[in-house]
């Protein structure tokens, strides 16, 4: 079965700042793990150190947050997977920003979270919003291609491509194989080096 992602709906966490690139999501040093499991405690480590406890990530009325907001030019840097997986593994479902770097953007679509584009007032005021109070919950919704938090309710923007994938549920490789199981199972039929034992010694 296919994993639309139509809308989201939770609380936010501001994580206010331009060209947060993704050696401060994830610094290079938690890099040496075999999986991903575990990064989300280490996720924006430095940034959090830096600020002893006052990190968005660290205070008490954002845990639990499933939306991230944030500014211009989000999880630019290296192109670690890490980053965007160290962020989900935190409990991330969805991120609303200025604009995000390409890279960064690929990889939270091949992990089913979508990255809704506003303009810079609309950034600023959800933050301003869900700092002032953290219960408000903020609505992504693809259908529409709307965000809303308490009062305020404002376009996003995505490109068709990355929109469509996120609505038929195409950005889950998995499910595609699962959904299509026979038609997979055919076409292995067909590959010689799928059956080892049909290769001569």
């Amino acid at each position: 079965m296919l994993s639309e992602v139509k809308m989201l709906s939770g609380r936010a966490v501001p994580v206010i700042g331009n060209d947060i690139d993704t050696d401060r999501i994830i610094p290079a040093r938690f890099l040496k793990c075999v999986t991903f499991d575990g990064l989300g405690e280490h996720v924006f480590a430095d940034d959090r150190l830096a600020l002893k406890g006052q990190h968005p990530f660290d205070l008490p009325q954002y845990q639990g947050s499933s939306i991230l907001v944030s500014n211009n030019n989000f999880g630019c840097g290296s192109s670690r997977e890490h980053a965007p997986q160290a962020i989900a593994k935190w409990g991330i479902k969805g991120i609303i920003g200025e604009s995000f770097a390409e890279i960064f953007f690929g990889n939270c679509i091949a992990l089913g979270i979508p990255c809704a584009i506003v303009t810079p007032e609309v950034s600023t005021q959800i933050q301003e919003l869900v700092t002032e109070n953290p219960k408000l919950a903020v609505t992504l919704d693809l259908t529409s291609m709307t965000v809303t938090c308490g009062p305020l309710s404002a376009a996003i923007v995505m490109n068709e491509g990355a929109r469509q994938m996120f609505l038929t549920g195409q950005w889950d490789a998995t499910g595609q194989l699962i959904a299509q199981a026979d038609q997979t199972r055919e076409t292995a039929k067909t590959l010689p080096y799928v059956n080892w034992q049909k290769r001569s010694a």
